[in-house]
């Protein structure tokens, strides 16, 4: 295990407008809790490829090693105005959210991130999900084939919280094999388990070898240990597996109620007793 992340949507303007704080406002916050490494939310104000300069890409990634946090994944923002829907009907949609992805990867290449979320979209009303499946299959080969050259691995996530395309482990999987590609793997979020009543731990053994990056998070988005989820046992899965990637929280963002700094504080504290029961850090 390389150690916590926390993902930056608590502290950004997706998908709540408040609150937001800058990028290296957050990197300067999470490092001073202990975090080993930050999760990056590709919205504004942190990370939308175009709005990040060459410049600033290198002064970000300064501040990052000065800080000692590593970025553990980059993730898209879906929805909102320009869609980010691989899975969309609309073919200009589904070109725009593959270069959009590019870009993503190619920010995560420029600040030494490894993975990159593969976020498969939803089925529109019209739509088969048979051909949103494979508009997404097609968009996610073509990206993770881009991702190869620089060194990134895709992972497809599960969420059935929010979407109606991949919303089980096996979905995931099956997605994953179909691409054809070595870097793509697997994730999950404890969130869209529990969201399916489902239990987080046999996510773990269910996906085992393949399971590249993990989102911790309570029901309705809480820290770890402050809802209903049994993480004792989703933290023995993980170390039975031996799983090599980040615990990335990500909580805390679905209200502009929250404050940011106490899902961080709570959740890194949380863990940390953990792995110190477990005996594994």
């Amino acid at each position: 295990m390389k150690g916590i992340s926390f993902n930056t949507w608590a502290y950004s303007c997706f998908p709540s407008w408040l609150p937001a704080y800058p990028l290296e406002e957050v990197i300067r916050r999470l490092s001073e809790k202990g975090y080993d490494a930050i999760e990056i939310g590709c919205a504004s104000p942190h990370a939308w490829p175009d709005y990040v300069s060459a410049q600033r890409r290198k002064d970000i990634l300064k501040l990052l090693k000065e800080s000692r946090l590593d970025v553990a994944a980059m993730l898209p923002a879906p929805g909102g105005g320009p869609g980010i829907n691989p899975s969309s009907p609309s073919k200009e949609e589904r070109e725009f959210t593959v270069k959009h992805y590019k870009d993503v990867i190619r920010l995560a290449s420029d600040w030494e991130c490894p993975t990159v979320i593969w976020v498969a979209g939803w089925a529109v009303y019209g739509t088969t999900q048979t051909d949103a499946w494979n508009y997404s299959l097609e968009g996610l080969a073509d990206c993770a084939r881009y991702a190869n050259t620089l060194g990134v691995t895709m992972v497809v996530e599960p969420t059935p919280s929010d979407s109606n395309l991949i919303e089980t482990a096996d979905d995931a999987l099956l997605l994953s094999k179909q691409s054809g590609e070595s870097n793509v793997k697997v994730m999950f979020d404890t969130h869209h388990a529990l969201y399916r009543n489902e239990v987080p731990s046999d996510y773990v053994y269910r996906m085992k070898d393949k399971l590249h990056h993990i989102h911790i998070s309570d029901n309705d988005r809480l820290p770890p240990g402050h809802g209903v989820g049994n993480f004792d046992a989703v933290l023995k899965a993980l170390k039975d597996i031996d799983y090599p990637g980040y615990l990335s929280m990500e909580v805390g963002f679905h209200t502009r109620k929250a404050d940011p700094d106490w899902y961080a504080q709570a959740s890194i504290d949380f863990l940390r007793q953990k792995l110190k029961e477990l005996n594994w850090n």
